[in-house]
Formats: C-alpha cells, structure tokens, sequence
C-alpha cells in the first residue's frame, strides 16, 4: 500500500513540476476540441403520432372486411423503402445539388438512418425525423425536419388509398384472366363429358354414378317386390271373397236365368189349362214346347248355372278384382323392366372397367374445373364490391394525433456535455503528457525511488533552500499558472453560455 501512495506521489510531483507544460497541453487540446465541437451541425428532430382504425362497420357488413391489421403494417415496414425515400429527397432540400445515382443512394443510405417509424399500441405509432445538415442553418435544419416527417405522412396516405385501389383493381385483372382460362378449360371438358354421355348413357356422372345406379335399381326391386307380394296377396283375398259370394240373389222380382224363365212358362201353360184350352190348341202346343226347351237348357247348364236377381257385392268384387289384377300386372311389367336395367348396369359395370374408368377421371375433371370456376367468380364479386366501397370512402380512417412542428430546440448534439468533456479530455491529456516526459528524463522525485531504481542505499537527502526573491518569483509564476487555468474554465463558461442563447434563439 506504502508503494502504491509512493507512485502516486511520485506522478503527482512530477505532473506539478511541469505544471506549464501540462497546461499548455490542456489548452491547445481544449481549444482543438472546442473547436471540432463547435463545428458539429445540428440535428433537429420532428415527431408525428398517427392513430389507425382499423374496423369498418361497413366492409364487415358487406362481408369484405379485410385484416386492416396486417395491411397497415405492411404499408408501415414499406414507408422506409428506398423509394419513398427518393421521393422524400427529392421533393425537400435534401435533394438540392444532387445530380448523380451515387448521391442519391448515399443521401437515401443517410436518410434511412435518421428516420424512423415505432410502433406504440395495435392502432398508434409515430414517425420521428431526425435532420442536420452542414450546408444549412439551424432554422432550416429544423424546417427540413419538420418537412421531412410531413412528406412520409403524404406518402403514408397515398401508399394506402391509392396501394388498395391499385391492389383490388390488380387482383381484379389478375382473377379475370384466371376465369377466361378456367372458362375454356371448363368448355373443353364439357364437351368431353357431353361426347362421352352421349356414346355410354349409362356412364353418365362416372363410375361411382353407375354403381349409385345399380344400387338405386336394387333398392327398387326390393321395394317394387314388396309392393306385387303385396298386391298378389291383396288379388288372393279378393278371389277368395268372389268364390264365397253368390252371383245371384233368388226370389227377386227382377230374376233372371234358364229357371226363372221356366217358371213363368209353366205359370203361363197352367193358365192356358185354366182356361179350359185342350193340349192341341195352338196356345198349348207352343207353350209345352218352351217347357220342354228351358227344361233341356236347365239340365245342360248344371247345378251353376245362373239363377235369380244379380248380387251387387259380387259385381263390386269382380270389378275390384280387376283393378287389383291390373296392378298386379304393372308391377310385374315394372319388375321385369328394373331386372332388364339392373342386369345391363351389372353387365356395363363389369365387362368395361377401363370406360368406368374414364368416366370417372372426366367426370371429376369437370366438377372440380367447375367448383374452381365458381370460387372464382364470388371472389370476383368480393373484390369489386370491396374496390366500390373503397372509392366511395377510405377503408380505414387516419387520425392525426400530434402533427410534425418545427423543433424549437437541437436534438443533438448535446454540446454543453460535449464542451465540458473536451476540457475533461484537456486536462488527462496535459497530465498525461508532464508524466510521460518525466519519465523519459532520469531524474527521480524521492529518496526511495532512486535507490530502487540503481540498487545501493541512500544515505540521506539534501533539502533545497530557495531566498526570498525565489519566492516572491515562485509566488507570482503560481498566480500566473493560477490565472490561465482560470482562464481555461472561463472560456468554457462563455462558451457553455453562447450555446444556451443561441439555443434559445433558433426559432
């Protein structure tokens, strides 16, 4: 520890014997300093804030809304490209005396890094401008910026409004080509497909439709077998019923039949014979000779021959029964017509897998060419209505929330710290510099050091003994050092000052 407050003594003596020579170190460092400092321009800074709303009530409606989210940050990431920057450039100060592609990307490459565009929340952000040129006064420096950050706000609108119009109208063009192409390749596989309905019928809709078809006819033959078991059996009980039922009812006054038609023969002959007529009168004779017709007729006709007043509830079941044959019959034609059209289904389905085959790969050719084709006729739809409403009023709505203003004070450089820095910088420098020629010169501050540095011990050491007049002149070059540093930090006071009213005179 000794050794460490010996070496620190020792530098101090030394930098205080040559006290002048640090001085004037510090004094032309500061000065040199001051004067880098003073030819810093300065940077002025311009700030806006910018709210978004992104919710339009009425493109959600319309069912056309957009992720407004996403869009506006795309338009932000793309507000610092390179051309935007160029139209930034070009359109202010920044682009006066450049005349060569170098330049300007030079200009751009600096731009880039002085501006900037942050996100505070979702729907808030602020582009900030940061400007100072060499070549222009504070109050145009901060004039620029102001301009600088305008420009992007212009720039920002335009991208936006016109970058949907453009985009909609773009995609439009793009779906309209799409459809022309998906509209003669649909054309194409229709008269495909019509061509190969037209040759195999029984192919229409494809493979999977054919066996949808033998299985429809199947499930109709189960049904239609169904309905003639049942109409068979319905048939049955009306023949049963029929042979249960009597033809004719007897003893009516409206009979009819062979036997009826006897018994009012024989009525009539038994009257004749009342009257007193003998059998060979005329009358008799004829009358006889019917008996005798009927009789024979009666005997040939058999025990079911007709007789009697016809029963209505036979002739309603005959003619029931006829309907119900009727149907019987057609639900047997319309079974044999399914067997006829299941078999050959079978047989097409069978024997010809490769046509099944392409009926297959034409048939979902022209659905999916056509579900395709639909698709693109709604987004279409979507897109012009979405490009309406965003002529009749912008998408989104931007609020200004703080508009760019002209900076009052420079952003940078922070010159005062700058200024008390280089007089910092000054002073290690002077002290640096006494130190360093001490140690190049072989003259040693302390009894100790010089005996560590030649190895013998010193014996003791010889104080020095100065007159008055050595005083008196010690005195006054102490009060002359004294003075210039003074000096030094009152320059740097003036200085601190200057820049303090010229701050407060920019506007």
């Amino acid at each position: 520890m000794n050794e460490i407050f010996e070496e620190l003594r020792t530098a101090l003596y030394s930098v205080w014997h040559r006290r002048w020579l640090a001085l004037a170190v510090t004094w032309g460092v500061c000065l040199l300093g001051w004067l880098v400092v003073a030819m810093i321009p300065n940077s002025y800074e311009s700030k806006a804030r910018i709210y978004v709303d992104v919710d339009d009530v009425l493109s959600e409606q319309l069912g056309i809304a957009g992720d407004g989210r996403e869009e506006i940050t795309r338009v932000r990431q793309t507000l610092l490209s390179s051309v935007n920057l160029e139209k930034v450039i070009t359109s202010t100060k920044l682009g006066e005396n450049i005349s060569e592609r170098t330049e300007m990307d030079a200009a751009i490459a600096k731009l880039a890094e002085n501006v900037s565009v942050d996100s505070e929340e979702d729907n808030l952000f602020s582009i900030t401008a940061e400007v100072g040129m060499s070549n222009l006064s504070d109050s145009e420096n901060a004039v620029l910026a102001r301009n600088v950050v305008q420009k992007l706000l212009d720039i920002f609108r335009e991208e936006h409004i016109s970058g949907n119009r453009a985009e909609i109208s773009g995609a439009i063009a793009d779906l309209n080509e799409q459809l022309e192409e998906r509209r003669l390749e649909l054309d194409s596989a229709e008269e495909r497909r019509l061509a190969f309905e037209a040759q195999y019928p029984e192919l229409i809709g494809g493979s999977q439709s054919l066996s949808t078809k033998v299985q429809q006819s199947r499930t109709e033959l189960r049904d239609i077998d169904a309905d003639l078991a049942a109409a068979q059996a319905a048939l049955a009980n009306i023949n049963s019923q029929i042979a249960n039922t009597p033809r004719t009812i007897a003893g009516g006054a409206n009979d009819v039949g062979p036997q009826a038609s006897l018994l009012q023969v024989q009525s009539q002959l038994a009257e004749l014979r009342s009257r007193g007529l003998t059998d060979q009168h005329p009358d008799v004779v004829s009358t006889t000779r019917q008996v005798e017709i009927l009789t024979r007729q009666i005997a040939a006709a058999g025990p079911q021959a007709v007789t009697g007043t016809p029963n209505p509830a036979y002739s309603s079941l005959l003619g029931l029964r006829a309907d119900r044959q009727a149907g019987v019959e057609s639900l047997q034609a319309r079974r044999a017509a399914l067997q006829s059209n299941a078999a050959s289904l079978i047989a097409s389905q069978a024997s010809e897998p490769a046509v099944a085959a392409e009926a297959n790969r034409i048939s979902r050719d022209y659905d999916v060419l056509r579900t395709n084709y639909e698709r693109l006729l709604e987004d279409r739809e979507k897109l012009r209505t979405r490009g309406d409403v965003v002529d009749e009023t912008s998408q989104y709505k931007f609020d200004l929330v703080d508009p760019p203003i002209v900076p009052q004070k420079p952003a940078a450089p922070n010159r005062p710290l700058l200024l008390i820095g280089v007089l910092f910088a000054g002073i290690a420098a002077g002290a640096g510099g006494a130190y360093a020629l001490s140690q190049l010169r072989s003259s040693y501050a302390t009894p100790q050091k010089l005996e560590r540095s030649i190895g013998l011990p010193v014996i003791g050491s010889i104080s020095l003994t100065v007159s008055e007049a050595a005083k008196a002149l010690r005195r006054r070059r102490l009060t002359q050092f004294a003075g210039a540093s003074a000096a030094l930090f009152g320059v740097l006071v003036i200085l601190l000052a200057i820049e303090v009213v010229s701050v407060g005179t920019i506007a």
